[in-house]
């Protein structure tokens, strides 16, 4: 009896784990994201202009953005001060973005191998018509455990890696992709640094003049 009920508590816990294996992959699975999803995401939305703002300020602050990205176009992602790495989240807060869980090897800048399928789906979005021709921000981030000096770095190798994916597999102009590494200093969950959701690649649509009427 007691051989029995050990056979069949061993039994037990070997089912409960294939069957939580099974789970975590599954949820793994669904953090792939397709690319109607990103180019919805990246589209260009109608501009709102308040009472006091003219089409001529509108047109002045564009230029003045232009003008910004011009100097970190085609710039090394090391190279970007840390006032133009804030300048550059500053601008993009109004911009339409999406948050994409790209997960890479442990303390690598290289793909996981259940995360290609998300990268795969962005290249497809960023050659889609709607969105081609526009600039993107591509900005790596991690999650808060280690320094800031190590996690600074690879936040920016892993943005790198991101768009030598893209051009080298999609065509895309790597003038249009600007890289940009904030480490763990702009968390999406503050509460809990270690947080998976905290290891990101945001793009944003730094292009969105086309959709002022």
């Amino acid at each position: 009896m007691t051989h029995f009920n050990k056979s069949f508590g061993l039994t037990a816990i070997t089912l409960t784990a294939v069957l939580s294996m099974t789970a975590s992959l599954a949820l793994a699975g669904d953090n792939n994201i397709s690319a109607d999803q990103i180019v919805d995401a990246l589209k260009p939305r109608p501009a709102t202009r308040g009472l006091s703002v003219g089409p001529q300020a509108d047109t002045t602050a564009q230029a003045k953005e232009a003008t910004f990205l011009n100097t970190v176009r085609n710039r090394s992602t090391r190279s970007l001060s840390t006032g133009e790495r804030e300048q550059i989240a500053e601008l993009a807060a109004t911009k339409p973005k999406i948050d994409l869980e790209i997960q890479f090897d442990y303390n690598s800048a290289d793909i996981a191998k259940t995360s290609v399928a998300s990268v795969q789906a962005l290249g497809k979005a960023l050659s889609d018509p709607a969105l081609k021709g526009s600039t993107f921000v591509v900005a790596g981030h991690t999650d808060a455990i280690g320094g800031e000096e190590y996690n600074q770095g690879l936040s920016e190798r892993r943005a790198d890696t991101i768009k030598k994916y893209l051009v080298q597999n999609y065509g895309l102009n790597g003038a249009d992709l600007v890289t940009v590494g904030y480490g763990k200093t702009k968390l999406k969950d503050a509460a809990n640094g270690a947080a998976p959701v905290n290891r990101r690649v945001q793009v944003v649509n730094m292009d969105t003049k086309t959709a002022a009427k």
